[in-house]
């Protein structure tokens, strides 16, 4: 069983449909990033983004599956010149609206991660978190971010040596059984890098978050706690090995 099978251009796939539901959209950065624990996620990988791609100000970034438009808003406001786009329209109402609030001027539009409408090396840099998990057709998906970035792609992925897989094994088999869940594929290092050198990146940097699993930090509600514990792990090298989100930028190859 493999969430890949689906067509890219299959609109009935679950990371098509399950986005654009509006109480989806509404409730979506509360689900992934509300509490102390969410905000701290958040918070971590924006510091990792930033080093990646600095500096900031002035560059044109290209944050695809932007969902509600945090990373895009993040980026923003240090200064990037930021255009976000998903497949949802709800969900662009949300990012819409949330630019308003910070006031900053963030250009939306409706795109397809496989087919991105814009001509090669258009932007400086590109991102896209928690997207390649959930895509139908993630390597398609991935030459289009290296199409169209001049020098730089950022990306996020669940690893296959990790926690994050046997959450995936059960996501599945749940989904497949009829319940309302998102599943979604992890990743080796190696699919990864090897797929960024089909397209001429090479990966740069990575860094590794949580060698437990989210959710229990989130059940422990304790920043403090997720801190002093994630902190001994990563002292003891497990951080390296197995830890969870892998959030990496790869570069562009010199021609």
């Amino acid at each position: 069983m493999t969430i890949a099978r689906a067509k890219p251009d299959d609109r009935e796939h679950y990371s098509y449909a399950v986005y654009a539901d509006p109480a989806m959209a509404e409730s979506f950065d509360a689900l992934r990033f509300g509490g102390p624990i969410g905000a701290l996620v958040a918070e971590s990988q924006e510091r990792i983004i930033t080093s990646f791609l600095s500096p900031l100000a002035g560059r044109t970034i290209l944050d695809v599956g932007t969902g509600t438009g945090r990373a895009a808003i993040a980026l923003a406001l240090k200064g990037a010149v930021v255009t976000g786009v998903d497949a949802s329209e709800e969900m662009l109402a949300v990012a819409k609206r949330r630019a308003a609030d910070a006031k900053v001027a963030v250009t939306f539009e409706r795109a397809d991660a496989h087919r991105l409408a814009y001509p090669d090396r258009s932007f400086d840099s590109v991102t896209c978190l928690r997207v390649l998990m959930h895509t139908p057709g993630w390597r398609e998906s991935l030459g289009e971010l290296c199409r169209v970035a001049r020098d730089r792609v950022v990306i996020d992925y669940p690893a296959a040596a990790s926690a994050a897989a046997l959450q995936s094994v059960v996501r599945r088999v749940a989904h497949a059984a009829g319940a309302r869940v998102e599943p979604y594929r992890v990743f080796t290092d190696r699919d990864i890098r090897e797929a960024f050198e089909r397209s001429g990146f090479r990966v740069r940097d990575s860094r590794r978050q949580f060698v437990l699993p989210i959710a229990l930090h989130k059940r422990l509600g304790s920043v403090a706690a997720t801190e002093r514990i994630e902190g001994l792990l990563a002292c003891i090298g497990l951080q390296r090995l197995i830890g969870s989100p892998v959030t990496l930028v790869a570069e562009r190859c010199a021609s």
